[in-house]
């Protein structure tokens, strides 16, 4: 299978807008773009603010014409992990489910961007964490991190939790990132790319809206 898995050092880091930049950045190379997301949870929150829902965000910026049970099986109004929407929904998370949703993408796709749940260490269920999901995937991480204080300790952790398991940490994204960074948000940078032996790329804030002004981010793994 070829792709790439996007998780985060947490929620809200931009896990969503990493996913969707190089889904569209994919896609302008001219490649077919399955899009991926085991669970999507607050859905609730997302009506009441007007805000497009992360599954309908990976859709456009691919380009993709999935229905949306095949992009995320699992879609929930609460904003909770989704061990716990689910049970809230009288409803348990089939790992089953969730890898033939992403093979079938796969399978009419030439690369398929999958985009986890909060962080690497949530679960889907009390036995089964988006860290197991990325394993049998078999697919290279890409970590969204914010740049600001405490991001060193999150951004290094995330990248100790997938390396423990044999998965390739093939890019770190901080965002969203100052035309103006700070000295706490350069010296962040650093010690990522020092203390984690990784390559650290930015992005700024984006309109969501308007994908033609997104930056490219490239990954190495497909150059």
């Amino acid at each position: 299978m070829r792709g790439v898995f996007v998780t985060g050092t947490g929620t809200e880091v931009g896990k969503t807008v990493v996913a969707a930049v190089l889904a569209y950045g994919f896609a302008a190379a001219g490649e077919r773009v399955a899009v991926f997301k085991p669970a999507v949870t607050g859905l609730d929150e997302c009506a009441g603010g007007g805000d497009e829902p992360d599954h309908e965000l990976l859709r456009r910026a691919a380009g993709s014409t999935q229905p949306d049970d095949e992009i995320s099986p699992y879609r929930y109004g609460p904003p909770a992990s989704p061990h716990l929407a689910a049970e809230l929904a009288g409803e348990r998370i089939d790992p089953a489910r969730l890898l033939a949703a992403a093979r079938a993408g796969a399978e009419r796709a030439d690369v398929l961007l999958c985009e986890g749940v909060g962080g690497l260490l949530v679960p889907l269920t009390l036995g089964y964490l988006v860290r197991d999901l990325a394993r049998e995937l078999e697919l290279p991480l890409v970590i969204a991190a914010s740049p600001g204080l405490g991001t060193i300790n999150h951004t290094l952790l995330t990248i100790e939790a997938a390396r423990a398991v044999g998965l390739e940490v093939a890019l770190v994204v901080m965002t969203p990132w100052s035309a103006e960074p700070g000295a706490v948000d350069r010296s962040n940078r650093e010690a990522i790319e020092r203390l984690g032996e990784v390559r650290v790329e930015t992005l700024p804030q984006l309109d969501v809206g308007a994908p033609d002004s997104w930056p490219e981010l490239r990954l190495q793994t497909f150059d």
